[in-house]
């Protein structure tokens, strides 16, 4: 029964080493996107004329956006990487596995609260500009 397991597994190497490529690749389509919207979102911001404190406010929002795909594609790394490890598990696979996670979970923490931030400040904003007489 182990032999046909470890016939199976070895069989199926070849087809998880082309996913975790593909997955790879994907995560650098994903992280280019993210760059390509958080840049043309930033052409838009700059080509209007507001005040400084509403474009450095829009240039937060770009940033909360630009960090979320960097940490998609981050989580889509860590994904190739757990495969990765399972079928060859080597001492380096898991350290890289285990910084990397660290890395994602520290990003995750620090634009979780700046995204809170600014939700806070458009909703703080929003209130601001509210009319007394229509209320």
């Amino acid at each position: 029964m182990h032999d046909l397991a470890q016939t199976i597994m070895n069989d199926l190497i070849p087809f998880f080493d082309l996913f975790i490529l593909a997955l790879n690749i994907f995560s650098i389509f994903v992280l280019i996107w993210g760059v390509i919207m958080a840049g043309i979102d930033f052409i838009k911001s700059e080509r209007t004329d507001r005040n400084r404190m509403s474009m450095t406010r829009q240039n937060n929002f770009i940033k909360s956006f630009l960090g979320s795909y960097i940490l998609l594609s981050l989580e889509i790394l860590i994904a190739a990487d757990i495969i990765e490890s399972i079928i060859k598990p080597t001492f380096q696979d898991i350290l890289k596995l285990a910084i990397l996670v660290v890395i994602r979970t520290v990003i995750s923490y620090f634009l979780h609260k700046e995204i809170e931030d600014a939700l806070k400040d458009k909703a703080n904003n929003t209130e601001a500009k509210i009319d007394p007489k229509q209320e």
